[in-house]
């Protein structure tokens, strides 16, 4: 199995970089990231016990002369608790995601400006992940919607999607059991995205409120003719700007604490660990 879960994770670490590499108009802002957080009560859906996770994070964002684009990839390895398959060790998880922005208002020469909403967008996008656990589960995931950028410090985007997911189950119980499938193509569902960041000043400190919250609608049966639940995603971080506190270089190293919470993970539902609620130590740096 972790000889599957390696060329999954190579195919999908390759098929972004043939994504990547397709000519594209030059940025006209860009801000790349590498982080870090960990925490010790995450849950993941079949496990009772609580999880330990260290995350590493590559992320960047970019502008040009119509909209920008992002790609986050989440590394995670979890302690013994979420084991790989066949193995005493935790399991590694790759979780990459990727959007697109078209701003309407740079398409027509002048924003989509209403109330606190500044322009209009058009979001598309994907997410796609392995993990080399006993379900190795292969999400795909398409999203397509109008985004609102609203008018504040830093950014803050409301999405509403239209969202189309497919993936495996390794489990003995989908290969063996009739009825049962390996591979499935849930429903198509609405899902809401939210995204922030903003800087603010409190006592002298520069800090940043930054966060995500993405809630999804019912995407039909599962694996095993169960109905699936409505989820939501909510992580956020108060961070504190050590780079330009200690070296008066803005943006540049951040520290800082979060919290994640998350309902129904997967779509699962009335099995032991579908909710998370656990703090976070976060640590980002930007070049």
């Amino acid at each position: 199995m972790f000889i599957k879960h390696k060329y999954a994770a190579t195919a999908l670490l390759a098929g972004l970089g043939a994504t990547a590499s397709i000519p594209a108009p030059a940025a006209t802002w860009s801000d790349a990231m590498v982080g870090y957080r960990v925490g010790n009560d995450f849950h993941d859906p079949g496990i009772d016990d609580d999880v330990r996770k260290n995350i590493v994070q590559f992320s960047y964002v970019g502008g040009y002369s119509y909209g920008q684009n992002y790609f986050n990839l989440d590394v995670l390895n979890s302690d013994s608790a979420d084991p790989a398959n066949g193995s005493r060790n935790g399991a590694t998880e790759f979780y990459a995601a990727y959007r697109h922005q078209l701003h309407l208002g740079k398409l027509r020469d002048a924003p989509i400006a209403f109330g606190p909403v500044k322009d209009v967008a058009i979001t598309a996008g994907l997410d796609l992940q392995t993990k080399n656990n006993t379900f190795a589960p292969r999400k795909r995931m398409f999203v397509v919607g109008p985004t609102l950028k609203f008018d504040v410090p830093g950014f803050l985007d409301v999405s509403l999607l239209y969202a189309q997911e497919w993936n495996h189950c390794g489990l003995p119980a989908c290969r063996s059991v009739p009825g049962f499938s390996t591979d499935i193509k849930f429903d198509p569902y609405p899902r809401l995205e939210v995204a922030w960041g903003i800087p603010f000043e409190l006592a002298r400190l520069p800090l940043k409120y930054q966060g995500f919250l993405a809630y999804n609608g019912r995407k039909g049966k599962d694996y095993f003719k169960k109905e699936t639940g409505r989820e939501m995603l909510f992580r956020s971080a108060l961070m504190l700007d050590v780079g330009q506190l200690a070296f008066g270089k803005k943006n540049t190293f951040l520290m800082g604490v979060g919290y994640e919470l998350w309902r129904n993970k997967f779509g699962n539902r009335d099995i032991p660990g579908v909710d998370t609620d656990t703090a976070t130590l976060n640590a980002e740096f930007h070049f």
